[in-house]
């Protein structure tokens, strides 16, 4: 199983929140790899000052991944 970050930056090209959050972690050179779990994406996108709707934009897109 590809873990959450590889699993996003499949999604790139895609219209929508999941592109747009796709997009940004691949021009992060801070995007983190591991541990693989939502909460590591979550402190990392709210210690760089993430909105509430990026934040939940991540959490969709976790569910999204997590039920694949």
């Amino acid at each position: 199983m590809d873990g959450f970050t590889a699993w996003l930056l499949r999604h790139v090209t895609d219209q929508g929140a999941i592109g747009d959050l796709a997009r940004k972690a691949a021009a992060d050179p801070d995007w983190p790899e591991d541990p693989n779990r939502l909460q590591t994406f979550t402190d990392h996108m709210e210690h760089g000052g993430a909105t509430q709707t990026a934040l939940q934009n991540l959490t969709d897109a976790w569910i999204r991944y997590a039920s694949r």
